[in-house]
């Protein structure tokens, strides 16, 4: 009896650090969909997406911690976010027809979340986020 409990609490264990290592998770359902996620960028399009999608970066010490974004969506409604602090910020919202490109400054050394939510079913989009 010892060791099945002693075996269960290491599987306990193992599922939460397994499941439980990122404070965002994506869930989406998208058609023709590619993403790509480095330290230094993230970026995903799509021919049609419905969901969130979280990016993980990083803001190293002795660059201009800055990250460059741009984002075009044909149809649909967007919002991306930004956690650098433990607090979930908007960065900026995008709708039927726009492009966004912009920046974001004076960012901390460390861990970057990039979360992108739409509403509703979003078609032909394309998002791109870089540190420099």
């Amino acid at each position: 009896m010892k060791k099945i409990t002693i075996v269960f609490l290491f599987s306990v264990l193992f599922l939460c650090c397994f499941v439980g290592c990122s404070k965002y998770m994506s869930h989406y359902s998208a058609i023709a969909s590619v993403r790509t996620n480095s330290p230094g960028k993230g970026s995903l399009s799509f021919s049609s997406f419905n969901g969130s999608m979280v990016f993980h970066l990083k803001c190293k010490d002795g660059s201009a911690r800055q990250m460059d974004y741009t984002a075009k969506l044909e149809s649909g409604n967007a919002s991306v976010y930004y956690d650098c602090d433990g607090t979930k910020k908007l960065l900026f919202t995008i709708g039927s027809g726009e492009t966004v490109s912009s920046s974001l400054e004076g960012l901390p050394v460390g861990k970057l979340y990039v979360i992108v939510e739409t509403d509703g079913k979003c078609k032909e989009g394309r998002f791109v986020f870089e540190m420099k």
